[in-house]
């Protein structure tokens, strides 16, 4: 729907503000390519020097990445997240590791002790997702299976703090597991998610966080060494996976 044309730095913030929508709305998911430049003016009404003057706006606020002959890509769903993404690329995959074992232990934790029906419902729905998801070999559909698994266990927890620290990290995570899983799917880097889901569902706090914290910190031979665990805690998961 073509935008109203008031005075051009009002009309701008709109458009901005039409794209970001578009972004955090998940109408345009992280990875994906948006409409052309030709196309945004086409569909919003504007002139092409304000489409442009907008996807640079959120290119610099780090929601969009411009790439010359290829198009523009969506790289995060918000001003933080779009930060959290510049900041932490390049970080030390150990460090990421073991921000990913804090957060998730402590969302399991709270999740087995708050989990309702309706959140029961969506990790079923979304272990089995994953496990589709694995059994394609697509690469990136499992990534994107696995993230949300994830995702949904730290948004089980009730924690808005928390849920929105995770979603804001998003794509620093995505890229990690994409790293760790590698090119292709194979069954060393397999890891069952099952236990986490049914300590949830039972409601054991201490089993659910210990499953969240040792996923994380097992992963392919050589990438880093993990830090020893008791076997008396049970924590022997395979080798990877997210």
């Amino acid at each position: 729907m073509p935008l109203s044309h008031p005075r051009r730095s009002a009309l701008s913030e709109q458009v901005i503000a039409s794209l970001r929508n578009q972004i955090t709305s998940g109408e345009w998911p992280v990875g994906s390519r948006i409409p052309t430049e030709p196309e945004l003016v086409e569909q919003l009404g504007v002139a092409r020097n304000t489409v442009r003057e907008a996807v640079r706006a959120l290119a610099h606020n780090g929601l969009l990445d411009i790439r010359q002959g290829s198009g523009t890509y969506v790289v995060a769903t918000s001003e933080l997240a779009g930060v959290m993404h510049r900041r932490f690329a390049d970080a030390d995959p150990r460090h990421i590791a073991e921000l990913r074992s804090t957060l998730e232990s402590s969302a399991a934790q709270l999740a087995a002790e708050r989990r309702t029906e309706k959140d029961l419902k969506q990790l079923d729905a979304l272990l089995v997702r994953r496990e589709e998801a694995w059994a394609s070999g697509d690469t990136e559909a499992f990534v994107t299976a696995d993230a949300t698994l994830h995702m949904a266990v730290v948004a089980a927890s009730h924690n808005d703090v928390m849920t929105a620290m995770y979603a804001d990290l998003g794509e620093v995570l995505r890229e990690w597991l994409r790293a760790d899983v590698g090119e292709e799917l194979t069954p060393e880097t397999y890891m069952d998610h099952t236990r986490l889901v049914d300590a949830i569902r039972a409601g054991d706090a201490r089993a659910a966080a210990e499953e969240a914290a040792g996923y994380p910190l097992v992963c392919r031979a050589g990438r880093f060494d993990p830090p020893a665990q008791d076997a008396s805690e049970g924590l022997n998961p395979p080798a990877s996976g997210g």
